[in-house]
């Protein structure tokens, strides 16, 4: 196998990180937070770096999963002149597209590579190994990179050059935003109708109306429940990247800015750390039958 350095461990990965360990991956990890590091170290077979240049001064692949734009610069920023030729790192953040690019054009002067690979499928996905990863780069370094990702990746698709993946995880969230303000919508019209919710999710769930959030969310949103899964202070971040990129490049998301102004009321009324589901909040509590 390779080695391998985890650069991040957070909600997704933490977990990441162990996949690759448990496939069989010599994984060194690093985390700002060095509690972090320790505690996967004494979960894991694997070591934690006191640096993350050290982390990644012999690794064939090096692996970030960071928050935003400004994390990810600062990190490589440490890592890049201890990278070795012929590295390849993969980018698991959700982060722009020219940052991609300017990484890119940056670990190629290195003779190295890098792929941006942001990954959708929450926190559940990630324990499971069972991510989806939208991917943009060279064909040969996807290539080699492919078995890597595989230990916590059940789709991973190439989708074009450097920056590629980045646009894809925007379409993602794009499509997320619509969806789970139809589905709030369509709970909130239920409620005010005096239908029973369960009753009316179990007619359309089989039809054209069914999404995986009706699916894993429709519960939980008519409870008022909102801790399982992606928090919207990150879908926020996330929508800003995608309008970002709207502008840049004409394309109108006329109902994406819509929703997130949607999200900036959920925010201001203290559910930064609720899932987005929690969009439903906007039309008050459950009403009952």
């Amino acid at each position: 196998m390779t080695n391998c350095a985890f650069l991040g461990l957070g909600v997704m990965g933490f977990p990441m990180a162990g996949h690759l360990a448990a496939s069989g991956h010599d994984v060194t990890v690093w985390n700002r937070t060095g509690a972090k590091s320790a505690d996967w170290e004494s979960k894991h077979k694997g070591k934690a770096a006191e640096s993350a240049a050290d982390a990644v001064k012999d690794a064939d692949f090096v692996c970030l999963c960071l928050g935003d734009d400004p994390d990810v610069e600062a990190v490589f920023d440490q890592i890049e002149d201890s990278l070795k030729a012929g590295c390849i790192v993969i980018d698991h953040t959700t982060a722009s597209a020219q940052l991609a690019r300017n990484l890119f054009e940056r670990c190629n002067s290195r003779g190295a590579h890098f792929i941006d690979a942001p990954i959708s499928g929450g926190q559940a996905g990630a324990e499971a190994g069972k991510l989806t990863i939208m991917c943009g780069g060279e064909d040969d370094a996807m290539e080699k990179a492919r078995p890597v990702m595989e230990a916590y990746g059940a789709r991973i698709t190439h989708i074009g050059e450097s920056g590629a993946g980045q646009l894809a995880k925007s379409v993602n969230q794009i499509c997320i935003a619509g969806i789970v303000q139809g589905l709030s919508e369509g709970i909130h019209f239920a409620e005010s109708n005096g239908l029973d919710v369960a009753k009316v999710m179990e007619a359309i769930s089989g039809g054209a109306a069914q999404s995986w959030q009706m699916e894993n969310r429709w519960k939980t949103m008519a409870a008022r429940e909102f801790e399982h899964g992606f928090a919207v202070d990150w879908m926020r971040k996330d929508l800003r990247i995608a309008l970002k990129a709207a502008r840049d490049s004409g394309a109108r998301l006329p109902v994406t800015a819509l929703v997130d102004q949607f999200y900036a009321d959920v925010q201001a009324d203290g559910g930064n750390r609720w899932d987005t589901s929690s969009l439903v909040t906007r039309f008050g509590p459950p009403r009952k039958r």
